[in-house]
């Protein structure tokens, strides 16, 4: 994947639009401004995650949004390893998962109290209601023998975006823009005159992050080989022209599928200059496998698996990311 840092002269941005497909991130950076970005667009990938478990609205668009924010800092990491986004809450929606894998691969999960959600999306109150009081966990796990970082900042009845936002300034000490957006758009299909319309509704995303750092080395947005260098930064007149101009984006910009992003990209920061670099595809991929689950209930040993069996013999396990059920026959396991 390439980053801003590693190509200083990049592509830059015309007024003409391009024809970009769905789920992907795009890095980029401001020529005048020389700040680091980038922005991502969820399709069809979202749409199976989220509509696998028919989520009432509320609680797609949270998830969604999760997943928007986990693409932005998972695509960042120049290693194979993972991301995962978690919080806990005494809220209706108590646990929210969303996880990144290295090259681009998403999965998530969210659980909650059908009682408490409401049946639409609701206002902005009822939205950061939604995770109520607890934690927000960012962990980095590089797999293999490297160890995890993991940053926890405190939610307290707020959006998802705020929660990230103090975790950029706690965690780390960076001036940060951020804009996620989720909807459902529209999709008709073509029908006969006469006949009855058949269209349906699918879940999209997207999400704008900006971050003033400190280019030492190479370092830039999420690069973990090297800590980046804490600035101030706020006080930037570059960044704060920046997250200005970053500022003015509206929601529907960012999901809307006939405006591209890199289009968005001109319209916003055309004034500073914008470079991007190559996008990276995003993957609706759970990682589950009847192997692993096999493996996971070989630990039981045979009492406890007979406490799990159906009245007719069999185990079933059912991944809570993709719905995936896997059944075992009586003879298979625990015998």
């Amino acid at each position: 994947m390439a980053d801003p840092s590693d190509n200083p002269n990049g592509s830059e941005i015309g007024g003409a639009s391009t024809d970009s497909a769905d789920d992907f991130v795009i890095p980029f950076h401001t020529v005048r401004s020389n700040i680091s970005g980038r922005i991502v667009r969820l399709g069809p990938g979202l749409d199976r995650i989220l509509s696998r478990h028919g989520y009432p609205d509320a609680i797609g668009e949270v998830l969604g949004q999760a997943l928007a924010l986990t693409s932005l800092l998972g695509s960042a990491l120049k290693f194979e390893g993972r991301l995962i986004l978690q919080t806990k809450s005494d809220g209706p929606l108590d646990l929210l998962v969303a996880n990144y894998d290295a090259p681009g691969n998403l999965r998530g999960y969210a659980s909650f109290d059908h009682k408490r959600v409401p049946e639409t999306g609701g206002d902005d109150n009822e939205k950061s209601a939604l995770l109520g009081a607890g934690t927000l966990a960012m962990t980095i796990d590089p797999g293999g023998e490297m160890d995890r970082y993991q940053g926890i900042v405190a939610l307290e009845n707020e959006s998802l975006s705020s929660a990230a936002l103090t975790y950029f300034r706690q965690s780390e000490q960076l001036p940060t823009f951020l804009r996620l957006a989720v909807a459902k758009v529209y999709q008709p299909r073509t029908k006969p005159v006469g006949s009855a319309d058949s269209g349906y509704w699918t879940w999209r995303a997207g999400g704008l992050l900006l971050q003033h750092i400190a280019h030492d080395g190479g370092n830039a947005l999420g690069d973990t080989e090297g800590e980046p260098v804490p600035l101030s930064g706020g006080d930037d007149d570059g960044w704060r022209r920046t997250e200005m101009l970053a500022g003015t984006v509206e929601d529907h910009e960012l999901t809307e599928p006939g405006l591209s992003p890199e289009r968005l990209l001109y319209r916003l920061f055309h004034e500073e200059g914008v470079r991007v670099q190559e996008s990276q595809s995003l993957t609706d991929h759970c990682g589950c496998s009847r192997e692993r689950v096999t493996g996971f209930l070989s630990q039981f040993a045979v009492s406890s698996l007979d406490d799990l069996r159906e009245e007719d013999g069999t185990i079933n396990v059912t991944c809570e990311f993709c719905n995936q059920v896997y059944r075992y026959e009586k003879h298979e396991i625990g015998r």
